[in-house]
């Protein structure tokens, strides 16, 4: 019985750090990383990256921080509109698949709020080195925070492997 209980811990530290990993990689436009893309008197855009080929806009009133209600929005890059979906948290998706793998660069945005029209135009980050296209450059970090918790599972499991040996 003494011999279960070093490696039920184990286990259960295993358990737990791949609870972590997951919990990491899964994020929703309320947890994401949104940064600054475009700016007006009245209006301010983010933009976070949550999915391959998919860009997530947040619209907020400049001098409030708060979210535009009843918005309107199109999109346009490389002289290309591209399609724009409303969200229901007040967000809005990009899909940049028409862009054929391409990084958008200069977004060109027409961003129709409380009767006024505004066109706002800012630059998507560059794609990151060794990727294919510029929204997988946000999911590196993430690949990386998982391979780190790997790396310690695996030490946690050695070590509980090796003790129980020792032990027997």
């Amino acid at each position: 019985m003494s011999r279960v209980g070093p490696r039920l811990a184990a286990l259960a530290m295993a358990v737990t750090a791949l609870a972590g990993a997951a919990a990491a990689l899964t994020q929703t436009p309320a947890e994401a990383q949104f940064t600054p893309l475009a700016r007006s008197a009245l209006v301010s855009v983010e933009a976070a990256v949550l999915a391959p080929d998919t860009l997530t806009l947040r619209i907020r009133h400049t001098p409030s921080g708060t979210n535009v209600v009843s918005a309107q929005l199109q999109v346009a890059a490389q002289g290309r509109s591209l399609p724009v979906t409303a969200n229901a948290d007040g967000t809005w998706t990009v899909a940049l698949k028409d862009l054929n793998g391409k990084p958008p660069g200069k977004l060109d945005l027409l961003v129709t709020h409380d009767g006024i029209r505004e066109l706002v135009s800012g630059t998507a980050a560059p794609p990151a080195a060794g990727t294919a296209s510029g929204a997988a450059a946000g999911l590196l970090h993430n690949h990386k925070q998982l391979a780190w918790w790997i790396l310690n599972v695996a030490i946690v499991l050695i070590a509980a492997v090796a003790i129980s040996r020792r032990m027997s």
